[in-house]
């Protein structure tokens, strides 16, 4: 039985008089009003209304819980009315999450213009590296680089970022030569450990006589992109890091690519939110100002 169904039907009938009226009322048959009312008069195991030659009536148990059910239906209305609002027009909490490095160099550059054409909507945002529970910490939309793996959440992609390859001037000086990945053997390597446990640690490269994969070793592990990226800056070895990280550093000098020739990867990056319909407005608007305003300066 779909309870608000028969509850519309015992409204209209006890606002119109009959079945009949209040079928034409409601654009319906007067056998569906009808199995309406007797279903809902047997899921309560009362009797809601008495019928005369001339006119339904309700009992008084009928009318109790017709009052109760004008107001349910009001409230269902105005409920439809707000949620359909929202869908319209950006408004509410807006929760979203980023990888930390990420969020400071590319996030903080869109937040302000967001929040001035949407000044009904409040932003919650978070930096984890860790990987978050979307739907199950209450997120309405996390960032997410590298590869997916829920499959049962929606992604639009927003860019890409290259994979560098770079160390210190300071640290090149001093350092072997090196010009084929096989000579990372005999550099000092700074590892980012966030998602690797396993203790051997591999880079992989492609170049013109294919894929080499290249176990690396070194004396300093970190599990934060910048941190590490600061490491290699002041001479500590050779990082391989995302371009949004480094790219400072290079264009001032700290840091210099090395194996330019050498394709290190690419890490996709996507926003991902739980469900594709009934986005509200709030989501849809930040996910256009993401792609709009981060895929020109996330090529790749």
């Amino acid at each position: 039985m779909n309870q608000l169904e028969s509850m519309k039907s015992l409204v209209a009938v006890i606002e119109q008089g009959g079945f009949s009226a209040a079928a034409r009322r409601l654009g319906r048959s007067t056998a569906s009003v009808t199995r309406h009312i007797q279903d809902l008069e047997a899921a309560l195991g009362t009797r809601l209304l008495v019928r005369t030659t001339r006119r339904v009536h309700p009992t008084d148990t009928g009318d109790a819980y017709y009052q109760r059910c004008i107001r349910i239906l009001e409230e269902v209305a105005e409920a439809d009315a707000l949620a359909s609002e929202d869908a319209l027009k950006p408004r509410g909490r807006l929760r979203v999450n980023a990888p930390v490095s990420f969020g400071l160099r590319r996030l903080q550059r869109l937040i302000p213009d967001y929040l001035k054409a949407y000044p009904e909507v409040r932003l919650d945002i978070s930096l984890h590296d860790r990987r978050v529970a979307l739907v199950e910490e209450g997120y309405d939309l996390v960032i997410r680089i590298g590869a997916l793996q829920d499959s049962s959440l929606v992604a639009r992609w927003i860019g890409s970022s290259r994979m560098i390859l770079c160390a210190s001037p300071a640290y090149l000086r001093g350092a072997p030569p090196l010009d084929t990945p096989g000579d990372l053997a005999r550099h000092n390597c700074l590892y980012y450990s966030y998602f690797e446990t396993s203790g051997r640690h591999t880079w992989l490269f492609s170049g013109p006589d294919g894929d080499q994969r290249v176990a690396i070793a070194g004396n300093c592990e970190i599990n934060n992109g910048d941190l590490l990226a600061a490491a290699a800056e002041h001479g500590a070895g050779i990082v391989l890091q995302p371009d949004f990280i480094v790219e400072d550093a290079i264009a001032a000098g700290r840091l210099v690519p090395v194996l330019s020739e050498w394709d290190a990867g690419t890490l996709g990056i996507h926003a991902v939110y739980p469900h594709r319909r009934h986005l509200s407005a709030r989501v849809r608007t930040f996910l256009d100002h993401l792609q709009q305003h981060l895929a020109p300066a996330l090529s790749g």
